[in-house]
C-alpha cells in the first residue's frame, strides 16, 4: 500500500482499547472534515493500514496485543508516510522522550481537552502538507534539470546516463534499469543499469516477464508493486535478492513503445510510491522524446558521413595504389588510440577523422598522384593543398567539425617543418599526430606508382629515425609496441 498526502480528505486513524474515546475522538474530528476510521489495538491498525492509506494516527500507549510504541515502531519499519500521536494516560517524562526518539509526532496526556487534539491534528497535518509541496517542488526541479540536461546533448549515451542518474537520485532506488526496443531484433535490449549503493545489486538480472509488462503498458495501468505481488512480474526470481518494490514505465514516440524505465527496491522496508511513479512518468515522457531526437540526429549523422566516405573511398577505387588505404590508416589509428589508452568516443572521433582524412585529394587529378617520376613543384603544391581542401569539404557539415583538425594538420611535422601551418610539437593536434605515422606506416609498406610495397621492418626502422623530427616520439612508440604485440599473436601480420 502507498502512503501518499491527501489534498481533497484528510484520513486519520484513531487506535485505543476504550470504545468511548475512539468514538469521542471520531465524531470530534469528522465534524472537522477529516474522514475518521478506528481500530481497538496495534493489530488491528496495521491490518488497516495495510488496506488504506492514512496520513495521521492517534493510537494509546497501552493496548493488548499491540501497544503504541510497538504499532508506531511497526509503522516506521514499513517506511509508511504517516503522521504518529501517542496518548496515554499514564504519561511521564520518560514515555514522552522514548516515543518522540521513535518517530512520534506529537504527545497526549489523558485526560485530554477535544480542542487540544483538534489542534494537534491540524498542525501536523499542516506540517504534512509543507513537506509534500516541498518534495514536488524539488520533483519540479529535479524534472526541469533534467530537461535542461536533455536539451544540451544529442548524444544517445548522454541522454540515458542523465535519465539513469536521475531516476536513482530521485527514487532512492537500489537499481535503476533503462530498455530499449532494438529494430532489428524487435526485442527489449538493457542499454543501461545502474545500482546506487551496493556493486551485487548490478550482478542482479531478472528476467522479466514481458508479457505483464507489456500488458499493463497497453491497459495504461500503474505498474507499481511491492513483495509478492511484484514476483509476477520476473519469470525468474534473483537467487541473491528479493524484490520489495518495482516500479516500469514506457518510453512512448508517437504511442509506439520503444522502452522501458525500471526501478528496483531490494531493501526490507522500502518501497516506492504513487508520487514516484507518476514522477518516473513525467521523466518517461520527456526522455522517449530526447531519445528519438538523438536517433533522429544519429542516423542524420550516419548518412552524411557515409556519403563522404563514399566520396573517398570512390576517388580510391580509381586508383589502385591507395585502393584501401583510408580503412588501413583507420586500423592503424585504432592500434595506436588503445596503446594510448584514450577513451572509446575519442578513439571513433580519430578513426572517422582517418577514414576522411584524404578526403581533399577530390579535388587533385589523378596522374599528378599517381606520377612515377619526382613531382615538379606546381604538382607538390597542387598536393600540399589537400588537406586545406579537406578542411573546407567538412567544416559545411557541423557534426564532423570536430574532425576537422585532424584532417587539416595529418601533414604537420613535430620539428614545425610540415604544412599547411609549420605547427610545432603539442602544437600539433594529437589527432592529426596519430593520423601522421597511421598514414606513413601505411604509404611506406603499400604499392605505390614510383615503387613496391616495403616491408613492416623498413617501415618501423623509418619511423624510428623520425621520431622527434617529423613524428612525435611518444606515438611511434607507443605503435611499435601494440604492432609488435599484434604480430606476437598474429603470424600472418609478420
Amino acid at each position: 500500500m502507498e502512503y501518499a498526502f491527501h489534498e481533497e480528505s484528510y484520513r486519520v486513524l484513531v487506535v485505543d482499547d476504550e470504545k468511548v474515546i475512539r468514538e469521542i475522538l471520531s465524531d470530534f474530528l469528522s465534524m472537522e472534515g477529516y474522514v475518521v476510521r478506528t481500530a481497538e489495538d496495534g493489530k488491528q491498525a496495521i491490518e488497516e493500514l495495510d488496506q488504506r492509506s492514512y496520513n495521521l494516527v492517534i493510537t494509546d500507549l497501552k493496548m493488548p496485543r499491540m501497544g503504541g510504541l510497538e504499532l508506531l515502531e511497526e509503522i516506521n519499519r514499513r517506511t509508511w508516510n504517516v503522521l504518529c500521536v501517542i496518548m496515554t494516560g499514564f504519561g511521564t517524562v520518560e514515555t514522552a522522550i522514548d516515543a518522540m526518539k521513535k518517530g512520534a509526532y506529537d504527545y497526549i496526556l489523558k485526560p485530554f481537552k477535544v480542542e487540544e487534539v483538534i489542534h494537534i491534528v491540524q498542525r501536523g497535518l499542516e506540517k504534512q502538507r509543507l513537506q509534500e509541496e516541498n518534495i514536488q517542488l524539488k520533483e519540479a526541479l529535479s524534472i526541469y534539470t533534467m530537461s535542461e540536461a536533455l536539451t544540451k546533448t544529442l548524444s544517445l549515451d548522454n541522454i540515458l546516463d542523465i535519465i539513469v542518474s536521475t531516476t536513482l537520485e530521485e527514487t532512492h532506488a537500489d537499481t535503476a534499469a533503462l530498455l530499449l526496443m532494438d529494430s532489428a531484433s524487435e526485442q527489449f535490449e538493457v542499454r543501461m543499469r545502474r545500482s546506487a549503493k551496493d556493486a551485487q545489486f548490478d550482478e542482479t538480472n531478472e528476467d522479466l516477464n514481458l508479457v505483464e509488462i507489456l500488458e499493463h503498458y497497453r491497459e495504461d495501468r500503474p505498474l507499481l508493486y511491492h513483495g509478492n505481488r511484484a514476483k509476477r512480474f520476473f519469470l525468474n526470481e534473483s537467487p541473491v535478492l528479493k524484490i520489495e518494490s518495482f516500479i516500469s514505465v514506457p518510453l512512448k514516440i508517437r504511442l509506439e513503445i520503444i522502452g522501458m524505465l525500471n526501478v528496483y527496491s531490494y531493501t526490507r522496508g522500502n518501497k516506492f510510491s504513487e508520487g514516484h511513479r507518476k514522477m518516473l512518468s513525467i521523466l518517461a515522457d520527456r526522455a522517449s522524446s530526447a531519445i528519438d531526437n538523438a536517433r533522429l540526429f544519429k542516423n542524420l549523422q550516419e548518412t552524411f558521413q557515409q556519403t563522404i566516405q563514399g566520396f573517398a573511398r570512390a576517388m580510391e577505387a580509381k586508383d589502385p595504389y591507395t585502393h584501401g588505404h583510408s580503412d588501413r590508416v583507420m586500423q592503424y589509428s585504432r592500434i595506436i588510440s588503445r596503446g594510448l589508452g584514450l577513451e572509446k568516443q575519442h578513439e571513433d572521433k580519430i578513426c572517422t577523422a582517418a577514414l576522411m582524412h584524404d578526403v581533399g585529394k577530390i579535388g587533385i587529378p589523378l596522374d599528378a598522384l599517381n606520377k612515377p617520376q619526382k613531382l615538379t613543384r606546381e604538382e607538390y603544391e597542387l598536393f600540399k593543398a589537400h588537406p586545406d581542401k579537406g578542411r573546407r569539404i567538412l567544416e559545411p557539415i557541423e557534426f564532423l567539425r570536430d574532425i576537422v583538425p585532424a584532417v587539416y594538420h595529418h601533414h604537420e611535422q613535430w620539428d614545425g617543418t610540415g604544412y599547411p601551418l609549420g605547427l610545432k610539437g603539442e602544437e600539433i593536434p594529437l589527432e592529426a599526430r596519430i593520423l601522421a605515422v597511421a598514414d606513413t606506416y601505411d604509404a611506406i609498406t603499400s604499392d605505390r606508382a614510383y615503387r613496391k610495397a616495403l616491408s613492416h621492418d623498413i617501415a618501423i626502422a623509418e619511423l624510428r629515425r623520425c621520431a622527434g623530427t617529423q613524428f612525435d616520439p611518444k606515438i611511434v612508440a607507443v605503435f611499435i609496441i601494440e604492432m609488435e604485440k599484434i604480430r606476437r599473436n598474429d603470424p600472418s601480420e609478420s
